[in-house]
């Protein structure tokens, strides 16, 4: 048939070819395209040209009429045709796009994520549990179904900056390091169709701010408020924050522990490398105060966590809402609000009352898990437990004469 500028009117009208045959109508605005016709009056938009490895025109489909429109038949015509001066195969090109784009959804931000969590658990990083725990809490749930690739730098910074509005400079700086990780580890698997990351080039230092150490540590009277402020809030939030007074030991660290890694009899708690950040077992000296803390949890049938909201299952977490509880009845047992501290502040307080006590510095150093310094890493495989539980229970009886201190007229005789 001649060709003939097409309307949907006039596509609309187009009777059905004869039994057994079928005609071609060409449009007269876009060279090449034109519409079939069969005998089952099925309108199909096929581009005439001649494609890659053939000598003679051929027609390839479009798409049928109406699911394809004329302005999109017209669209896709001229694409293929740029395409065909350009040497590709349109037929290629639609297959790779088509691949691509199923990868894409295929890699969604929560299934890069949960390959990135076996991975780290499987090579036993240190704080994989606690990365975990803040990707799912901050990322995933506007993230998840997202394809990896289009996570952005606007995305990253978005969640960054509602973390500093909510005083947390600090988690901000972590946040920034365990997305860098992730998308990093993603480009080096070159599985996932994402070849650069959103945290490139962005300095947490100007975002953020400078990441000054800490060196808040609690003075007695706050440790006085805040052993009667644990006792108060009762579990798991209590004795966990006696337990952390104890001890010494981090947040994650006694918040994560189990009853597999506690013998009683021996009075000792081994944690896991995989739980350290040195990336070695620690073992952990009980003391009759620390005991005491132990006996009085609950047990549960569901798992073995020690300190827990799902009777065992997982660990206890949502510290947030938790330190603002402690703060209250913090400032009820004070008679005014405390100077702001976090948690790791009562690791450093410890620390520094360790210091004060009769124990050799190496032996403090390791009471808290730090490793042996330089060559004594090497050559020097004591374990050191007699000494670190004789620091740990001076360091306790110190703890107690500050939460329970004796009446004034009782003079204390050193020995």
């Amino acid at each position: 048939m001649e060709r003939r500028r097409l309307t949907d009117r006039a596509l609309q009208a187009l009777k059905r070819a004869p039994s057994g045959t079928r005609y071609d109508v060409p449009d007269l605005e876009t060279r090449g395209l034109a519409v079939r016709v069969n005998d089952r009056g099925v309108k199909t938009f096929v581009l005439i040209a001649r494609y890659p490895g053939s000598k003679n025109p051929a027609r390839r489909t479009l798409g049928q009429y109406p699911g394809m429109s004329l302005a999109q038949a017209r669209k896709e015509a001229n694409d293929w045709r740029s395409q065909l001066v350009e040497g590709k195969d349109p037929r290629v090109e639609q297959d790779r796009r088509r691949l691509e784009e199923a990868r894409r959804q295929a890699n969604t931000f929560a299934s890069v994520c949960e390959d990135y969590f076996a991975d780290i658990k499987r090579r036993g990083l240190r704080r994989a549990l606690e990365v975990e725990r803040d990707i799912r809490r901050e990322f995933l749930p506007s993230w998840a179904k997202r394809p990896i690739t289009d996570i952005s730098r606007y995305d990253v910074l978005a969640v960054i900056e509602a973390t500093i509005k909510r005083g947390s400079p600090w988690q901000a700086h972590h946040l920034h390091s365990y997305a860098s990780r992730l998308f990093n580890w993603a480009i080096e698997r070159g599985t996932y169709g994402i070849d650069s990351s959103p945290c490139e080039r962005m300095r947490p230092s100007k975002i953020i701010g400078v990441k000054e150490p800490r060196t808040r540590i609690l003075g007695d009277d706050e440790l006085r408020a805040l052993w009667r402020a644990a006792h108060q809030l009762g579990y798991p939030l209590g004795p966990l924050v006696q337990l952390l007074m104890l001890t010494g030991q981090r947040r994650s660290e006694v918040a994560e522990a189990r009853w597999r890694e506690i013998d009683l009899s021996k009075r000792l708690w081994s944690i896991p490398h995989e739980r350290m950040k040195a990336g070695a077992v620690h073992v952990v000296p009980l003391t009759d105060d620390a005991l005491a803390v132990l006996k009085g949890l609950p047990r549960f049938n569901r798992g073995d966590h020690l300190f827990s909201t799902t009777f065992g299952a997982g660990a206890v977490n949502g510290f947030s809402k938790g330190k603002r509880r402690i703060d209250a009845a913090m400032t009820n047992e004070l008679g005014r609000a405390a100077v702001p501290w976090v948690l790791h502040d009562i690791r450093r307080t410890m620390r520094t009352h360790l210091s004060a006590l009769p124990v050799p510095d190496l032996v403090r150093e390791l009471v808290i898990g730090h490793t042996k310094p330089g060559l004594h890493k090497v050559y020097d495989q004591h374990a050191y437990l007699d000494e670190k539980r004789h620091a740990l229970e001076l360091w306790a009886k110190r703890l107690r004469d500050i939460v329970e201190p004796p009446p004034a007229n009782v003079v204390a005789l050193r020995g």
